[in-house]
């Protein structure tokens, strides 16, 4: 791999680890300080590799310099003179004896309970998630603000709360006792829900599919699973949503980098070994009191990979909708239901019930309605393809539904 790809890749695979063991060691209040030591890092990596080449291990490099840079501060930056360096010396430790873990376990350990300490209870759940999307999960403001429906001034100002808040309770890095476990790790799981689902469908970014942001999110999912204290019902369920998911990726895209709809994939491209591991865990969540959103999307997930006996297959998955509206109601999933109440009990049913949704902002509805309306009423529906053209950014969506519209109009 090149320097001017490879420098990109470690930073998206390493500075959300660097930066959790730091912030664990700095203090959650010097989280910007961190960050930009970070970014130092990957700066003084791009110049030093550009004269010297790249190193024989890149990665350990980066640790090396960013823990060096972080000694370095904590013995002359007077920044850390009454918190962090006063707390090193309480535990016997001088600033010269000072170390800092970034072993494979404590990284592990320090994202995990970064999460837990910015999904803390005295922040809003939007505030928690946001700020948990920016600082673990890489997101920019304007990829939390459309997750959000909201807009860039407004989770900006939330994001400086939260952390103005964080730094007033005191919050440290580490594992939440026992009773709070199940409350917080619901705040997580969202924030690991988002980020897959910001990497299975991108709402911001040129291209349809970013691998990278859906693996960190299974990443994390998993690492809930292999600890003790997390390893519930509900984040095995999301573990077997995000692997049905998944198992379908070498089919959503073609060759050309085009986006290719559910009924025109190759199952043949599906990931067979996926398709395993999600049944493993949604057997797993299986032994839970009750079910979760989590359960629900997940046995719909899995029902999509289920290719023979059509009739059960779209009966069961409009079932599984109505139970998920039923626990927790959201506009998309009734979208969702659209399109399975269209294969049970046809178009016309379908139109009727998706038109009563308004979603007249949300390129899906018009994509939707545009497919609806194809058989009966191709003007309508180039209507709605034009529609959902100006309302989406990938270009993989623009070409499919350019070449929806040239066919409707031939």
């Amino acid at each position: 791999m090149q320097q001017k790809e490879l420098i990109p890749h470690l930073y998206r695979a390493e500075f959300r680890k660097i930066t959790a063991v730091l912030a664990r060691t700095f203090g959650i209040e010097h989280i910007e300080i961190v960050e930009d030591l970070v970014s130092d890092t990957f700066l003084l990596a791009a110049e030093t590799w550009g004269l010297k080449g790249i190193p024989a291990n890149p990665v350990a490099w980066l640790y090396t310099v960013a823990k060096n840079k972080a000694k370095d501060m904590l013995k002359h930056n007077t920044i850390f003179d009454q918190k962090v360096v006063a707390e090193i010396k309480r535990t016997s430790k001088s600033t010269l004896e000072f170390d800092i873990d970034l072993s494979s376990k404590n990284i592990q350990d320090s994202q995990l309970q970064m999460m837990f300490a910015i999904c803390h209870p005295g922040i809003p759940p939007e505030a928690q998630i946001g700020l948990a999307l920016h600082i673990l999960c890489g997101f920019g403001i304007e990829e939390i603000a459309i997750a959000f429906l909201s807009n860039k001034e407004t989770i900006t100002k939330r994001l400086y709360r939260a952390r103005e808040k964080l730094k007033e309770l005191n919050v440290k890095i580490e594992f939440p006792p026992e009773p709070e476990i199940n409350n917080r790790v619901q705040t997580v799981l969202t924030t690991l829900y988002l980020l897959f689902n910001e990497g299975y469908y991108s709402s911001t970014r040129d291209k349809v599919l970013s691998h990278d942001l859906c693996l960190e999110a299974m990443r994390l999912t998993r690492m809930l699973i292999e600890n003790k204290g997390t390893d519930k019902p509900f984040v095995n369920a999301l573990m077997a949503l995000m692997c049905f998911h998944s198992s379908r990726f070498e089919a959503r895209i073609n060759p050309k980098g085009e986006l290719v709809l559910y009924d025109e994939q190759d199952s043949s491209l599906w990931n067979k070994e996926l398709i395993r591991q999600g049944e493993y865990y949604l057997n797993k969540a299986a032994g839970g009191d009750l079910p979760s959103k989590y359960h629900f999307e997940a046995a719909i997930a899995y029902w999509h990979t289920v290719k023979n006996n059509e009739t059960e297959r779209w009966q069961r998955i409009l079932t599984l909708y109505n139970h998920l509206l039923v626990l927790e109601y959201s506009p998309i999933a009734a979208l969702n239901r659209t399109y399975a109440l269209a294969k049970v009990q046809g178009n016309e049913k379908a139109i009727e019930e998706a038109e009563k949704l308004k979603l007249d902002d949300n390129h899906l509805y018009h994509l939707l309605l545009g497919e609806l309306y194809s058989e009966c009423n191709p003007a309508k529906a180039i209507q709605h393809f034009e529609s959902a053209k100006k309302l989406i950014k990938p270009s993989a969506d623009k070409k499919l539904i350019l070449k929806k519209i040239k066919k409707l109009d031939h």
